[in-house]
């Protein structure tokens, strides 16, 4: 059968994006504690097509991933945005996966909490390739832990910490999170960093700068974004900081 997808196009109009969008699959990923986690991702994959290819495949993307057996980390994203460009012979190639990712936070009752982390790579590959994670952080203020049966007590909710990260070099999820939830833990209605009785309540302002300096003095992030909202009845607020700074 003859590929007219891949037939030249003398209408000199180039295709910003083509792909396939909200795939349910499979994926495994790494995992500090236990070397591997399986969960269920959406992903999304698009390559800029040339002016003069109609169009491309829709199957081949499928192809490509299937073919990595969703094994998701940093290097074999690369490898599947490279793929993508090469095979379907792209301008650039661009690739979305987002996954919820679980952590056993330790108490002291015998079964720990399992929490669900929201998490997002995104890569886009042309000469050089350009990964970033993304993933978000509750913020609760401190509760009273369960120490005896049944379930823990109930934390509230403050608001969020969304984190985007560019890296010199791998880091584990899991020492993201925690670097996130040291500054993020402590008591959220007063700042204990300021001395009485010249505390203040803490502010979303605040707390996005105290993230934004953690993540500015870690060795393996080269950049990132964080916006730190706090929910309320009716309205919410954030702040937004970004680095190096």
């Amino acid at each position: 059968m003859k590929d007219i997808q891949s037939q030249q196009d003398h209408r000199r109009i180039g295709i910003e994006k083509v792909g396939v969008k909200e795939i349910s699959y499979p994926i495994t990923v790494l995992d500090k504690a236990h070397h591997h986690q399986r969960t269920v991702a959406t992903v999304n994959m698009s390559v800029n097509l040339p002016h003069h290819f109609k169009g491309t495949h829709m199957s081949r993307f499928i192809e490509i991933l299937n073919r990595f057996h969703g094994n998701i980390n940093l290097r074999s994203f690369h490898l599947i945005l490279e793929e993508m460009k090469e095979k379907l012979e792209a301008q650039q190639a661009h690739m979305e996966v987002e996954f919820p990712y679980f952590l056993q936070k330790a108490t002291s009752s015998k079964t720990g909490l399992l929490r669900e982390y929201s998490c997002k790579m995104h890569g886009t590959y042309d000469s050089e390739d350009d990964l970033t994670l993304e993933f978000r952080v509750p913020i609760a203020p401190p509760g009273v832990e369960q120490t005896g049966e049944g379930l823990p007590e109930s934390l509230g909710h403050w608001g969020n910490a969304d984190i985007c990260v560019r890296f010199r070099h791998f880091i584990w999820i899991e020492d993201l999170i925690q670097v996130v939830e040291e500054v993020t833990s402590h008591d959220l209605k007063w700042s204990t960093a300021q001395p009485k009785p010249n505390r203040h309540p803490l502010s979303v302002e605040q707390l996005a700068k105290d993230l934004g300096q953690r993540l500015n003095d870690h060795p393996a992030i080269s950049w990132f974004s964080v916006t730190v909202e706090n929910l309320s009845e009716g309205f919410s607020t954030f702040a937004t900081i970004e680095g190096p700074q």
